[in-house]
């Protein structure tokens, strides 16, 4: 049964998910072509399930086959992912975990980049004195 709250994803599950959110919908023939270093079909499948239980993806039956779905869009998914890494690794402070990724992109960030941060902020702070 899938959870309510997707859970955190392997290496090779991420992979699994950007696939199928490349695509839209795969089947496991067409996620294990997708794959670096690609494991065995059964394997594949067993990670799709895997994916299913967690709650990440859904299927269809198509034929003989099984069409495999996210169960949310990427957008979604991003958000939710991010918000578990804030929780556990950064004690739920959003500052402090955009402080880590601007600290380690020290020097490789461009000019757009840096002034899209200083719009975000800029905003956040408009919305903050409302």
């Amino acid at each position: 049964m899938a959870r309510s709250t997707p859970t955190p994803l392997s290496r090779r599950e991420a992979q699994i998910m950007d696939i199928i959110y490349a695509r839209g919908r795969a089947t496991a023939a067409e996620v294990r072509a997708g794959l670096p270093d690609a494991p065995s079909d059964s394997a594949v499948r067993t990670l799709l399930r895997i994916l299913e239980d967690k709650g990440h993806l859904r299927h269809e039956r198509d034929g003989p086959r099984y069409v495999y779905l996210p169960t949310m869009a990427r957008s979604q998914a991003r958000e939710s992912a991010l918000r578990h890494l804030v929780r556990t690794f950064f004690e739920g402070s959003a500052a402090s975990a955009a402080a880590a990724l601007i600290d380690q992109s020290a020097g490789k960030l461009s000019e757009d980049e840096l002034a899209q941060l200083e719009r975000l902020i800029d905003r956040v702070r408009q919305e903050e004195q409302r």
